[in-house]
């Protein structure tokens, strides 16, 4: 078995380099997939006597030069030695070293991840040095690459996943970039809380500053060949290929994508700023090299992200290095991208996402492209429709993802920018878009009368878009007190509509999270309400059609039972949309003095809090909120496949997906964030209180069939509902007391309407009864 080896120069001793790690491929059971960038960060290379060490820079922090402070600026902070190695020779200033550790290790960053006990799945095993490989070694001018493959066994696997041929062996591919650090004129730009750029965060520990951030955004370095001129081409242009492994017929698609963010770039003097060229199938170099930025496509089993598109950094200056973006062919095909079970509401939990995780831009198209293609079908629309669409899908997905390789992260407020009926009018959209941002996660315009159809997604960069551009791109000066003033007229541009934002960190795409209901995934408009009740309406008007369009002669049931997922995931996704306005509050980032008579802090009004709650009774808890639909049940049949029906039945569960749904629209709602922050803005304005909402709730719940017998999805949610409360009013809970107070009354009312409530048939006597013991055993636990 051969080794690698390294020559360390003298030169390169005691010198900074960027250390950069990707996954060349992997499987996703075990956390890795093909292109996931692991980041990048500073190392030094030392001597120490006989041995070579590698240590990582800790770069997080800045200390002004000019004072004494500086000359404690290592205390307490840690530069930890990740590899140290003896040398084997020396010879006219050079020093060999055996590298395989180096590589063929965890050293320069962790691989396998630290096990989590609440994760039951499939798991690596201990990295096998004797199976593991080198396989490319490749040196350049500014970088030397190493692809390895590293092998994890385990005598007795735990568990195992889709795409693992054998758990007992798993290989994972990283490839290693030791990059020389840039020397060029790239002034590093500062952050600002009013705009959305990926950062390097950096704390100034020599300043008096109640915020003593020095952040810098991550940007391209860019430079015009010639300056005088007010248009220019750049003396670097931003190039990206298109991989060969990309289906031909998108070709022209994705590169007209990525050419009309040229659009934002020519605003602030570049001309060319980004080049498209195709990857020829004779071409020498792989996609993996870090010298190309390349935009990729897979079609993978089990599918990581509908779209991905990374950058790496330099990071003592914010400077983006190098990018990729990898498409998945789920993002445009028409299936669903999971199984999904009928308890499941169709509704993922991204509460612990961070911005360095994964876009779920494709993910989200996935979603509801299904949907679009079930209504189709339904609505027997035209073909020239379904192109638009797929049309309009690729535009927008890769328009996104390469929105993130400039530095921009998500505007999850960019939807709320027109208004609903703005929407609707062809001659408004075709001159802003759909949505102020491209950086967004908007839902499909479907709208529910075939005439108001303008356009599925946006297809071109919206007015945030070239805002922040012109902020992260547009030439500057040295840091002189002329630059922070011109920096700071583009900023205060922030308080036009055009141009709201917040990110993922403020949005409330979970239960719990955010506050700001403007600030949210898969909504439209800055009526959400209206457009999500509108969908609401949409898909119960296509669910009587579906059993009639969608099955084909000759195929399963298998399309029509993902078609009444599809649907009713979009019905989940809608109330999901509506509840978000109940303990809202609206929020503002302006600076102080920056906007006239600005509040950083605004309860949604009482009325269109009142209106959500309305909606979510009438299409989530009424007693016909999910009528009908017998003959449609009796045909929800998956394919069989095998054994996969071997440890669970294949009846649809039917009840299950009903309860799913109310339960994701009563999750936000019923949150002890949520309530706590109601009875909290009612110091700030906020009318609805926590009592007033649990009162409305058990209004929905219990009153249209106190006189009647209670129809089985009724008493799923009630005995929900009852549960829920019991476990607000428990000493151990976590809610705050208006809250309990407020449960424990809705308590006592139900077992005093409950005793006088109709009993007309035994179904309803024994829920009536057993509604009678929950509401004593939570009222008197012992």
């Amino acid at each position: 078995m051969g080794s690698v080896y390294m020559w360390i120069d003298d030169k390169q001793i005691d010198k900074e380099f960027i250390y950069f790690s990707q996954v060349t491929d992997g499987v996703l059971a075990s956390g890795f997939f093909r292109g996931a960038y692991r980041g990048s960060k500073v190392i030094k290379i030392e001597r120490y006597f006989d041995h070579i060490d590698f240590r990582q820079i800790n770069t997080s922090f800045y200390f002004d030069e000019n004072n004494a402070l500086a000359k404690a600026e290592t205390a307490n902070i840690n530069n930890p030695v990740l590899f140290s190695t003896k040398i084997i020779a020396s010879q006219d200033g050079k020093h060999l070293i055996k590298a395989d550790q180096l590589f063929i290790s965890e050293s320069l960053g962790q691989v396998k991840p630290t096990p989590n006990p609440r994760n039951q799945g499939f798991s690596l095993g201990g990295l096998s040095k004797s199976l593991s490989r080198v396989d490319m070694v490749k040196n350049y001018a500014e970088n030397t690459d190493v692809s390895v493959n590293l092998v994890y066994a385990a005598s007795y696997p735990k568990g195992s996943g889709l795409a693992v041929t054998d758990p007992r062996s798993v290989n994972v591919g990283i490839h290693h970039s030791i990059i020389a650090m840039p020397e060029n004129n790239y002034k590093p730009r500062r952050d600002d809380s009013r705009i959305g750029y990926f950062t390097t965060q950096r704390t100034d520990m020599t300043s008096l500053s109640h915020t003593p951030y020095r952040d810098m955004i991550h940007r391209w370095h860019l430079e015009k060949q010639d300056p005088e001129k007010e248009l220019s081409k750049p003396v670097e242009p931003i190039v990206w290929w298109i991989e060969n492994t990309t289906p031909v017929e998108f070709r022209e698609t994705i590169r007209q994508g990525v050419l009309r963010w040229n659009k934002a770039f020519e605003a602030v003097g570049f001309k060319d700023a980004m080049v498209v060229r195709v990857q020829p199938d004779t071409a020498t170099w792989d996609a993996g090299d870090i010298r190309y930025n390349v935009l990729r496509w897979t079609s993978s089993p089990q599918p990581p992200f509908g779209g991905y598109g990374p950058s790496f950094v330099n990071p003592r200056t914010g400077q983006i290095l190098g990018a990729d973006i990898m498409l998945e062919w789920a993002s445009i095909s028409n299936r669903l991208k999971r199984e999904e079970l009928f308890a499941s509401a169709a509704i993922a939990d991204y509460s612990e996402m961070s911005e360095a995780d994964l876009c779920f831009a494709g993910d989200m198209m996935n979603q509801q492209s299904v949907f679009a293609h079930t209504a189709f079908d339904a609505m027997e629309l035209s073909e020239v429709a379904r192109k638009d669409f797929v049309k309009q899908i690729l535009y927008r997905l890769t328009l996104h993802e390469v929105g993130h390789t400039l530095g921009l992260n998500h505007n999850m407020k960019a939807s709320s920018w027109l208004t609903y009926e703005e929407i609707k009018d062809p001659a408004v959209v075709r001159e802003k878009g759909l949505c102020n941002s491209v950086m967004e996660y908007p839902a499909i315009n479907f709208p529910l009368e075939k005439e108001n159809h303008t356009m599925f997604y946006d297809d071109n960069i919206g007015p945030y878009d070239y805002w922040v551009i012109e902020y992260g791109y547009s030439p500057g000066l040295e840091y002189t007190q002329e630059e922070e003033m011109r920096l700071n007229e583009i900023l205060a541009k922030s308080t036009e509509r055009k141009h709201m934002f917040g990110n993922d960190a403020d949005d409330m795409r979970s239960p719990g999270k955010g506050i700001d209901p403007r600030v949210n995934i898969y909504d439209l408009s800055s009526d959400p309400v209206a457009y999500a009740v509108d969908r609401i309406k949409l898909v119960n008007s296509v669910i009587p059609d579906i059993l009639n369009k969608i099955p084909k002669e000759g195929e399963s049931y298998h399309r029509l039972r993902n078609a009444y997922l599809s649907l009713t995931g979009e019905m989940a996704t809608s109330l999901s949309v509506i509840s978000k306005q109940v303990g809202g509050v609206y929020v503002n980032r302006s600076l102080v003095g920056q906007e006239e008579d600005a509040i950083p802090y605004t309860a949604v009004p009482y009325a269109k809090q009142k209106e959500a709650m309305d909606a979510i009774v009438k299409y989530a808890l009424s007693p016909n909120a999910f009528a009908g639909g017998e003959d449609l049940y009796r045909h929800l049949q998956p394919q069989r496949r095998g054994f996969n029906f071997f440890s669970s039945t294949e009846d649809p569960k039917i009840h299950d997906r009903w309860m799913g749904i109310q339960r994701s629209a009563l999750a936000h709602i019923m949150h002890p964030t949520v309530t706590k922050r109601l009875t909290d803005a009612g110091l700030y304005g906020n009318k609805y209180s926590v009592a007033e909402c649990f009162n409305d709730l058990s209004d929905g719940i219990f009153n249209a069939d106190r006189a009647t017998s209670v129809n089985s999805n009724r008493q799923n949610l009630q005995v929900y509902y009852v549960e829920s409360l019991a476990k607000i009013i428990d000493e151990k809970s976590k809610y705050d007391n208006a809250t309990k107070a407020a449960a424990y009354t809705q308590l006592k009312d139900i077992k005093r309407l409950n005793a006088s409530a109709a009993r007309p048939d035994e179904s309803t006597k024994a829920h009536r009864t057993y509604i009678d013991f929950l509401v004593q055993k939570a009222l008197d636990p012992k």
